[in-house]
């Protein structure tokens, strides 16, 4: 058991992109943790999709050994957390774990929407907060000026920030010294009875349920029997370790120390995040705090393109489920697809990776439906419900009003773009609540509504800034406006998986933009196809597909008119006919584009 003076615990919290991984990689690169031939680049990332689209998603961590200059060795206990709005749950959970912070801020791009609301739950953790610079050895780099942004923005002393580039190593070996010397030690009593957090768990196919924990008080030994106080269920501890990326087994964990633990756990549901493990025989008195479970924003609907595949894709959702504890799920038909399930998100970074481990990691294709949020209906008898789906809206004579989720959105963008964010703001009912500058760059903040937000809105704000703003944001509440439901009929059939939820105001122009693009995506068939946008019975905007047509009359040539006037009249009956049996495919990817919303 190592003494808690020579422990140090700590996360690494920056924007996306601003080098927390690649920072991870030096610290383990530099103090030996892992061999030379088996380093890889952003070691932690351990998903194909983390590695291929170069974010973390999961919080992962590592115990690296540290021989410092003042000649003790300490043990490090790393934790990199994601970046990404949709997965800041991951951040909040490993905060609690640990009692520090390294803040990497990009020294070419400064403090970022990100870096803010990051480094407010880090202060709300109350961790000690060291500042770290990185990339200072690209050309733009500007150290002093995102020093003083740093003490401007976020309110941290800045003078004893670390300057490094992560890339090329310079600076790490003063990293790891202020780990050691500006971190504080972890607290805790090893005589006291047992009380660990639980911070995360995840399946593994030989050894089960892997539980990721960290000890506050008391010790861990293997063979213990310990009760996780949530659930009350009683486990065995069979296989006890430490992860220097892969699993080194230990005897027993102390108070300050982060490890892992299986006990033939059977599924990730029954170890709650945030819980309080504690011995069987002699349990702690009061557990900890524990913490919010996460609440998904974002609703859509997957379905198989294949009907037949719909027991792979149940399978499948109940495997990721296992890892993934903020995404939830349940089963839903709908006349255009079939069996699929209604799934929660907390965003739609969260929604694309979902579906992209799906498709890749279980070779299941999929439809996904427009996604939307949940909205509250208030009825006229004082009821009130939760709609998940715009398919299910109820009759609009029972309605009273309907309230739709609000955020509050912190934008923080270059001088020159803050006209045409403002705009984007504005067309998406916003309502500006402050504008504030750091240097050149402004803060906008904007209440806007969630459903707006959902769509594109992230993709848009990076389009009219050319990549420069950045974007956060968090939910603040319900409030009413006048919003409808749209129905998209093609062929005068309505297609359940293409409705949605619009303002009044912006009906008519989505639903006539919705036409529009379903013209260009749906391939022509034999006979005339409309496509209609409507609210309730009155048709707001409508669109042809023409036919192909079949030259009947190539046969004739010369001779009487009638007769080309004959086969002409057949054609037409059929086509008639065709149209009232005629069903209409409509390709996976219309599907998919119709719903990628463009201005």
């Amino acid at each position: 058991m190592t003494e808690l003076k020579n422990i140090r615990n700590f996360s690494i919290v920056a924007h996306i992109d601003h080098g927390k991984s690649t920072l991870a990689d030096r610290l383990i690169q530099l103090t030996g943790t892992v061999a030379e031939r088996d380093m890889k680049a952003q070691m932690l990332d351990s998903m194909d999709i983390e590695r291929e689209r170069g974010i973390t998603i999961k919080a992962n961590s590592v115990r690296i050994e540290y021989p410092a200059r003042d000649g003790e060795t300490y043990i490090l206990n790393l934790i990199d957390t994601p970046g990404h709005v949709d997965f800041g749950y991951e951040v909040s959970r490993s905060m609690r774990a640990v009692e520090g912070s390294l803040l990497v801020v990009d020294a070419t791009q400064g403090v970022e929407a990100q870096t803010l609301a990051n480094v407010y739950q880090a202060i709300d953790a109350d961790h000690e907060i060291v500042p770290v610079l990185n990339k200072i050895d690209l050309p733009a780099a500007e150290v002093d000026q995102v020093k003083a942004q740093i003490e401007d923005v976020i309110g941290i002393d800045a003078s004893q920030a670390i300057e490094i580039s992560a890339k090329t190593g310079i600076g790490i070996p003063d990293v790891l010294e202020a780990i050691v010397h500006r971190l504080p030690a972890p607290k805790g009593d090893s005589a006291a009875p047992l009380k660990a957090m639980l911070v995360d768990s995840w399946y593994d196919a030989y050894l089960g349920v892997v539980v990721l924990i960290r000890v506050m008080d008391g010790v861990i030994r293997k063979g213990d029997r310990i009760k996780m106080m949530k659930t009350g269920a009683v486990y065995g501890v069979d296989k006890l370790a430490v992860l220097k990326p892969q699993m080194v087994d230990i005897k027993e964990l102390g108070p300050g120390e982060i490890g892992i633990f299986t006990g033939s756990i059977k599924q990730v549901r029954d170890t709650r995040v945030g819980d309080t493990i504690t011995h069987e025989k002699k349990p702690t008195a009061n557990a900890l705090p524990g913490f919010k479970p996460a609440q998904p924003v974002v609703f859509c609907g997957l379905f198989p393109v294949d009907a037949a595949e719909f027991e792979d894709l149940r399978d499948a959702i109940e495997k990721l489920a296992l890892n993934d504890a903020s995404f939830s799920y349940e089963m839903e038909t709908s006349a255009a697809l079939g069996f699929g399930f209604r799934c929660g998100f907390l965003g739609l970074l969260h929604l694309e990776v979902i579906r992209d481990r799906l498709e890749r990691e279980y070779d299941i294709d999929l439809i996904t439906t427009a996604p939307s949020v949940i909205y509250k209906i208030h009825m006229r008898d004082g009821s009130e419900i939760e709609l998940h789906n715009p398919a299910d809206m109820p009759d609009l004579t029972h309605v009273d009003h309907i309230e739709e989720p609000r955020i509050k959105a912190t934008i923080l963008v270059p001088d020159e773009f803050l006209g045409d964010v403002l705009k984007l703001c504005q067309d998406r009912r916003g309502i500006q609540l402050d504008l504030t500058y750091a240097g050149s760059r402004a803060m906008v903040v904007y209440d806007l509504p969630l459903n707006e937000v959902v769509f594109d809105f992230y993709d848009r704000l990076k389009s009219v800034t050319k990549g420069y703003a950045s974007f956060d944001y968090q939910l603040i509440g319900y409030r009413e406006d006048v919003l409808v439901k749209m129905s998209i009929l093609v062929n005068e059939e309505p297609v359940d998986a293409l409705s949605m939820m619009v303002h009044r105001d912006r009906a008519e122009a989505r639903g006539r933009m919705m036409c529009e693009k379903l013209k260009d995506l749906i391939p022509r068939h034999m006979f005339k196809i409309p496509i209609q946008a409507a609210i309730g019975g009155r048709v707001i905007a409508r669109e042809t597909i023409a036919a192909m047509r079949k030259d009947v009359t190539a046969k004739c040539y010369g001779g009487d008119v009638t007769r080309k006037k004959k086969l002409l009249e057949k054609q037409k009956k059929g086509k008639k006919k065709m149209r009232e049996f005629g069903k209409v495919a409509i390709p996976q990817e219309a599907f998919i584009n119709a719903l990628k919303m463009d201005s």
